[in-house]
């Protein structure tokens, strides 16, 4: 079963945090390669909605992502 990357992942802020290694993998795991499933900044971006980028895919805002 082949993982299908969320269509926003190269755009995202999570990408660049974990690339920078202060986001854990499990976020991108369980919301970037599942195709942004249950991703909260997936539905807001799709419904043009503005969010910081330390927004998490769940939701909450992470201080500490900068």
């Amino acid at each position: 079963m082949g993982k299908e990357i969320c269509k926003w992942y190269s755009v995202c802020p999570m990408r660049l945090f974990y690339k920078e290694g202060k986001l854990d993998k499990k976020w991108i795991e369980q919301y970037c390669f599942n195709g942004g499933q249950n991703c909260k900044r997936y539905e807001m971006e799709e419904k043009g909605i503005p969010h910081p980028d330390n927004m998490l895919p769940d939701g909450t805002i992470d201080e500490s992502l900068k």
